[in-house]
């Protein structure tokens, strides 16, 4: 799938993290662009880097702890020394990165009784959540109930009930009128024993700021079913009210981990850089769309990898794993490491990608497509790139090289388009193709820096 360009709109790995991810590829540009690395370019580097995360809305004392921790590192003398001290400057910015992420991705604790209690404000996105999270369980082989505890809003009840259906979960609906939250509790544990359910996902109230009513009732809650899990569902897009208010959670009930909510929105992303390091509780998940199944395991390395512009391969051998089978996705894998794909792949992966979810979030996967200035997604330009595709024959599609001028206008002819386009079309797929390169030589040589014994 290429995109075509268009001045007003970019793919970008979110529009959330894009203007951060920019700026940070911009100050890396520049330092690879140095023969040495010194103490005064590094300063310089870090000092926008700063103003980079504050402009982000990162919490300010994030911002200053991190800079600090990779001007230590940055200023060694492994890196300094170097061959190549402006690419182990952005491995190590990478790994600090990663680290203010959380580190390694956080499983769930699923141990018996597997409860779970999903907890947030109103608005947070607390009920579709409680769905997405049961809809992926399910897929992992679990059996999941959802449990209604939100007695102050009847639209959530009937909310999470139709979720449920969708999704072909259980649900359970309290007695209409119950406004005890433990009798509730108590009910839905006598009915999970007749479901045959391993997990319970119990979906509590909000309110629209934090109040001692709702933190007591939660407490209650907590106390009577000892969850192996406490999740707090956060907005993403409310930048440091969110930090506050998982920070006014986690002292009241010591969750277990966040659901970051809207990651595909377009606020300033501080807030899930901030929300680990201020709260030390892990950002297991993320909601990436408002469909059940835009719903991700957090992993730190990969979304590190994509501010950066590295892209997110595995990631989007998983989409492709889930969307044509285990066969077809170790095949592009190949071809996205060795930039091998032709477009006799494009075709075979055209219905593919389209079953993988929304194609920027795909693009923003690949390396170096990240942060490509004036890309979008048209569907109609997407299907006149196809009608050039199938103008080309067989030796066309696998040998992009041998299209000379003749060859291009009869394929213009063919697919109802210019010779403009057409040649538009093979001048992106050649830098779609040189990019993939790049980036592989790139993550080469970090592997390398690696073995040589220089870490972050």
């Amino acid at each position: 799938m290429l995109p075509h360009r268009d001045a007003a709109t970019r793919i970008l790995i979110s529009p959330m993290f894009s203007q951060l991810s920019d700026k940070l590829q911009d100050i890396f540009k520049d330092l690879r662009g140095h023969g040495t690395i010194s103490e005064s370019n590094i300063d310089e580097a870090l000092r926008q880097v700063r103003l980079a995360l504050l402009e982000a809305d990162v919490d300010f004392q994030v911002a200053k702890k991190f800079i600090a921790r990779v001007k230590e590192k940055a200023l060694g003398e492994a890196v300094l020394r170097s061959v190549t001290p402006g690419q182990q400057i952005v491995k190590i910015f990478h790994n600090e990165l990663t680290a203010l992420l959380g580190g390694d991705a956080a499983p769930l604790i699923l141990d018996t009784p597997g409860r779970i209690l999903i907890v947030g404000l109103n608005g947070s996105g607390k009920t579709t959540s409680s769905a997405k999270l049961a809809r992926l369980l399910k897929k992992q082989g679990h059996l999941p109930a959802l449990i209604a505890c939100d007695l102050q809003r009847p639209a959530a009840i009937e909310q999470l009930a139709t979720l449920g259906k969708q999704i072909d979960v259980p649900v359970f609906t309290p007695a209409p009128n119950e406004k005890n939250v433990e009798r509730a509790a108590a009910a839905a544990l006598e009915w999970q024993d007749r479901q045959g359910a391993n997990i319970d996902i119990f979906d509590t109230a909000g309110r629209q700021e934090i109040d001692e009513g709702l933190i007591a009732e939660l407490k209650s809650l907590k106390d009577f079913l000892q969850p192996r899990e406490i999740l707090l569902v956060v907005d993403a897009a409310t930048g440091q009210q969110g930090v506050s208010v998982a920070t006014h959670f986690n002292d009241a009930l010591q969750i277990t981990g966040i659901i970051l909510t809207k990651l595909d929105g377009d606020a300033r992303g501080g807030a899930a850089l901030s929300m680990n390091e201020v709260t030390q509780c892990p950002i297991k998940f993320a909601g990436v769309g408002e469909k059940l199944e835009q719903f991700e395991l957090f992993v730190p390395d990969r979304l590190a990898g994509r501010i950066l512009g590295m892209g997110d391969v595995v990631g989007l051998v998983e989409k492709a794993a889930e969307a044509v089978g285990e066969q077809e996705a170790a095949r592009l894998q190949r071809k996205l490491r060795r930039a091998s794909f032709d477009f006799n792949d494009f075709l075979a992966q055209f219905k593919m990608m389209r079953k993988m979810g929304p194609l920027e979030n795909i693009l923003g996967m690949l390396p170096g497509l990240s942060n490509v200035q004036g890309l979008s997604v048209d569907e109609k330009q997407l299907k006149r790139t196809e009608a050039i595709v199938l103008s080309m024959t067989s030796d066309e599609r696998a040998r992009p090289d041998i299209l000379n001028a003749r060859r291009r206008q009869r394929i213009a002819r063919g697919s109802g388009n210019t010779v403009t386009e057409v040649n538009n079309l093979l001048r992106r797929f050649d830098q779609m193709r040189k990019m993939m390169k790049s980036a592989g030589k790139m993550k080469k040589m970090m592997a390398q820096m690696g073995k040589s014994g220089i870490r972050s």
